[in-house]
């Protein structure tokens, strides 16, 4: 019975694959499960070698990915527009970026209906870690471990499967930032930052009432039937101007960068402070910046002290995305943890984004060099999971049922992110994000020598393939970049944010840097 729930979901997952990449087929063949399947469409290998693909060179982190972008017609094209038009029939199509063909993408190319491929340098929103239709992805995906994970989805809290503290162990808390040895796994990032918040309140609360021992009294428990102190908290997360956390409520009222992300939706009153707006270059406005950081951080501190509704926790991004890619330096964020402590106040680090090797390091907190690490770090997105990692004892609620939910998480994804650490770890790659993003950065400089004004207050150096600018005709740039074969992101009012995988190499970087000088002579 049970090599026979593994073929039919191994067959499930090749049929969902039907025209993937031969060098995926291959990869997939390896595996006892694969070869179980014996179906596949005799159509996928003649649609591949019909496309415009040829095999990388031998140094290529990604063997058999496309050797450039191919544009064979406009974006979307006939046949993208057709699928389009059905698909908006049903589902709300105005914030679609590209209709995909997943099983024709591969590597750190992203493929469309109508045969166009693109260098993919948004990677869904910075949350593909190590390239489309990865081989030792799809071999974790053919294993028992998931095929189980899938079936049998369990409600981890009451029902955790036998191994899952292994998982954990191999997986998500092998990569756990210094100092933190326990997790809270979550489905997505807003969730994980929710929950955060509310082991935050809770540990406040516990504090205030003398310990973890001492038990609620029937005022508070029938207040907070009632929505109303002092069951219901009167306390605060502060977050920053510009910042972004999610779309919930509780991240919702966090998020400070876009009305369009919070018009109509009723907000908690917390506060928020100023994020550092750096001038650049850096090293020509070192005073102006110091002072600027200064002046953010005593802004924090009159908050803690002063704000009505007084916050136990701040939230706070080490390079702010959705906002605008705005950084502050290591030294705004060590003195930003000692005003915490100071105050006895938590620093969530949302590293949603930044987390899982895109800034050169696995977390982009480890750039900051803190004496205390932070009381709770966020993850999601190229994760491929979602949670909070910490490691003050206190920070499990007093009770169970506290901190709960039907799934609490997602063995499948847990089982996907170990396999993302164990590519990472093969391929060394958060030293190739270090040395591609240095790279990178470096002809960034000679295009915008080059081109005054259109590439602006380029930002990033040091970290990684985490690298913004901003264009005067930010939008225009992004549509234009398509024709070019390049798909990217931009971010706040008129950055282009640069969110590559953790596979791209320079030889990518020599691809994008030639199409962005053909995009700007364009526009």
């Amino acid at each position: 019975m049970a090599s026979r729930v593994l073929r039919a979901g191994c067959c499930t997952v090749l049929r969902s694959a039907a025209s993937a990449p031969v060098s995926v087929v291959r990869a997939r063949s390896t595996t006892a499960a694969a070869a179980s399947c014996s179906f596949l469409p005799r159509r996928t290998y003649r649609q591949f070698t019909a496309s415009a693909r040829a095999m990388s060179s031998s140094s290529s982190l990604f063997p058999g990915e496309p050797e450039g972008p191919v544009v064979k017609t406009e974006i979307p094209g006939p046949k993208s527009r057709a699928a389009i038009a059905e698909l908006d029939e049903v589902f709300d199509t105005r914030s679609l970026n590209m209709l995909t063909d997943y099983q024709q993408s591969s590597g750190n190319y992203i493929a469309d209906p109508d045969g166009n491929i693109l260098l993919d340098v948004y990677a869904q929103i910075a949350s593909i870690p190590v390239g489309y239709n990865n081989p030792s992805l799809i071999k974790a995906a053919h294993s028992d471990e998931m095929v189980n994970g899938l079936i049998n989805r369990p409600a981890l809290g009451n029902f955790p499967p036998k191994d899952w503290a292994d998982v954990l162990k191999s997986g998500i808390l092998k990569v756990a930032p210094k100092g933190l040895n326990q997790v809270f796994t979550a489905m997505a990032g807003s969730d994980a930052n929710e929950t955060a918040y509310k082991a935050a309140f809770m540990w406040r609360r516990q504090h205030e009432r003398g310990g973890a021992h001492v038990e609620f009294t029937e005022e508070e428990m029938e207040s907070a039937m009632h929505n109303k102190s002092p069951g219901a908290s009167q306390l605060s997360i502060m977050s920053f101007k510009t910042g972004f956390h999610g779309r919930l409520f509780g991240s919702l009222s966090t998020t400070r960068s876009k009305p369009i992300h919070k018009l109509d939706i009723p907000a908690f009153d917390w506060p928020q402070a100023t994020f550092p707006a750096l001038k650049y270059p850096l090293d020509q406005h070192v005073e102006e910046n110091r002072a600027a950081e200064k002046a953010a951080l005593d802004e924090v501190e009159h908050i803690i002290k002063n704000y009505h509704v007084p916050p136990c926790a701040i939230i706070i991004e080490p390079i702010q995305s959705e906002g605008g890619d705005n950084h502050a330096s290591p030294e705004f964020f060590r003195g930003l943890r000692e005003v915490t402590r100071k105050h006895n106040i938590l620093m969530i680090v949302d590293e949603v984004q930044t987390g899982v090797g895109a800034t050169g390091k696995f977390w982009a907190h480890e750039h900051w060099d803190l004496p205390h690490p932070p009381d709770m770090v966020t993850f999601s997105k190229k994760a491929q999971t979602a949670g909070y990692y910490f490691g003050n004892p206190e920070l499990r609620p007093n009770k169970p049922y506290r901190q709960f939910n039907t799934w609490m998480g997602d063995p499948a994804r847990a089982l996907l992110f170990r396999a993302i650490i164990d590519e990472i770890e093969r391929l060394d790659l958060v030293n190739n994000t270090a040395k591609v993003g240095d790279y990178l950065f470096g002809k960034l400089e000679g295009l915008a020598s080059k081109y005054p004004g259109q590439f602006e207050n380029l930002r990033g150096k040091g970290m990684g393939t985490f690298i913004a600018f901003d264009n005067p005709k930010r939008d225009q740039f992004l549509a234009a970049a398509k024709k070019f074969g390049v798909n990217i992101g931009g971010s706040g009012q008129s950055a282009v944010r640069l969110r590559p995988m953790l596979i791209f190499q320079e030889k990518h970087a020599d691809i994008l840097i030639d199409r962005m000088e053909k995009i700007v002579q364009s526009l």
